[in-house]
């Protein structure tokens, strides 16, 4: 039998850890690689917004750096510490907005790499993001910001994606596709269903998210709207140091590398 609900993927931890942290290695080596090639300070000091579960959080920290994150979500947020103090860390992750907070110590280095920042849906929450993100690093920090872009051919575009994982006798599969996009609102709806099988039960989650769309152009001009930033290279996410990108209008996966001036 097979239990459906309606919900907030961002409500499961254990299931979205399962599907977006088992694929943490290709992340960190790149993250980490960017600290040493790019930042213009030793990184010692990270910072996550909207970490959520915090998958990348606690692989830095088993590597000794010092990590802290945000995210609105309760659940998210209280894993994210669970699993930190159970590995003998700090409970550093706390509830908060990504486009209003402020860090008491600056960071050497932050990160959000997987679309998270499409979340915020008009340009004043996106500037205001960059700025509270400008505003938390030490000067030469970098913030490493991975986002999906709208090319500019439709044929370009990837209308949908699948993962699965495993842990034991827990399988996670998850669909994503594209609704449809408002160009008005330049708001993207996109679905999500998650069925989880164990042993005993299915479960089937579906929920609908809303993301902010950008085109090349557009992303520039965000950029610039926040001086304190350099824009330094891009990447996509395939991870690999040494093949940078050239962001044009074909461009759809693209991982900017920002410094503090």
């Amino acid at each position: 039998m097979t239990d459906k609900v309606q919900g907030d993927i961002y409500d499961y931890p254990v299931y979205y850890d399962l599907i977006f942290g088992s694929d943490w290695r290709a992340e960190f080596d790149f993250l980490t690689g960017c600290f040493e090639r790019f930042a213009k300070r030793p990184v010692k000091r990270l910072f996550e917004p909207a970490c959520g579960t915090g998958r990348l959080l606690i692989k830095l920290a088993q590597h000794g750096y010092e990590v802290a994150g945000n995210d609105l979500n309760v659940k998210a947020v209280r894993f994210c510490n669970d699993r930190l103090r159970r590995k003998g860390f700090p409970e550093t992750a706390v509830v908060g907005d990504m486009a209003d907070f402020k860090l008491k110590r600056k960071v050497d280095a932050a990160f959000n790499t997987i679309n998270t920042f499409r979340h915020l849906l008009t340009e004043k929450q996106a500037v205001a993001h960059l700025q509270c993100m400008a505003d938390s690093l030490a000067k030469g920090g970098l913030y490493i910001l991975g986002l999906h872009l709208i090319p500019a051919d439709p044929d370009d575009r990837i209308e949908d994606e699948a993962w699965h994982a495993r842990r034991g006798n827990l399988v996670v599969n998850t669909y994503m596709w594209s609704k449809g996009i408002d160009e008005k609102t330049r708001a993207e709806y996109l679905g999500m269903k998650i069925n989880v099988y164990t042993p005993t039960k299915h479960l089937e989650i579906e929920d609908e998210m809303i993301y902010r769309t950008y085109s090349v152009r557009q992303i520039r001009n965000l950029i610039a709207k926040v001086p304190a930033f350099e824009w330094v290279e891009s990447y996509d996410f395939a991870y690999d140091l040494d093949e940078p990108i050239k962001v044009g209008g074909s461009t759809e996966d693209v991982v900017l590398i920002l410094r503090k001036k």
